[in-house]
């Protein structure tokens, strides 16, 4: 009569609605069997490796299993202690080997793009410095030119007050030659003029 009452239990837990059923995982133990109902004393239909993605079908809290529906279709009750919403490590590790290459891709790709500004700015930082030589020589060459047409207007000046110095000397020189001839002319020309002979009027 016992077993009896077990089978019907049985089937009114397999016959609940799938609406409420829900996905999660076997913890990382090695496997886990599936009973037939929730115990023990219940036959063993099969076992479920660590990781497997299972259905919850329903919970017998008192009794400490879960009902579940494994990959391959098999429906069983396991211990609830066993059945866990998160993704075991079977499922785990592929899923962050996946996403820790998505990150190194991004990561070198964004090294890929820093490297390229890097460049970018290095050779921007390069035509800089080579128009601010190209200023530098070309300023240079104009401090050059302003030297030496500085020193050139130096020379000229220089030049120009020699010239009018030697103007002044032979100003002074033509003057003291014009004077010194207008005084031998002066002492000369009574010497060259005849005298006039006086008249004897007969008034002796």
């Amino acid at each position: 009569m016992k077993q009896l009452f077990s089978a019907l239990a049985v089937l009114m837990m397999l016959a609940v609605p799938a609406a409420h059923a829900k996905d999660n995982y076997i913890s990382d133990e090695l496997f886990t069997y599936m009973h037939s109902g929730p115990g023990t004393q219940f036959r063993i239909v099969g076992s479920v490796d660590a990781g497997t993605k299972v259905t919850v079908v329903d919970t017998n809290r008192n009794a400490g299993y879960t009902q579940v529906i494994d990959d391959r279709g098999r429906k069983g009750w396991v211990e609830t202690k066993y059945v866990s919403n998160q993704p075991g490590l079977k499922v785990r590790v592929p899923a962050l080997e996946e996403e820790l290459k998505q990150v190194k891709e991004a990561l070198s790709s964004a090294q890929g793009d820093a490297e390229a500004k890097t460049k970018g700015l290095i050779e921007s930082l390069d035509q800089r410095n080579s128009q601010v030589k190209e200023l530098e020589r070309h300023t240079s060459e104009l401090n050059q030119q302003l030297i030496d047409a500085q020193t050139e207007i130096r020379e000229l000046r220089a030049r120009i007050d020699t010239q009018k110095d030697d103007l002044l000397m032979r100003y002074f020189a033509y003057g003291g030659m014009v004077a010194g001839g207008g005084l031998l002319f002066g002492l000369i020309l009574p010497h060259l003029i005849p005298r006039r002979k006086k008249r004897n009027n007969g008034w002796a």
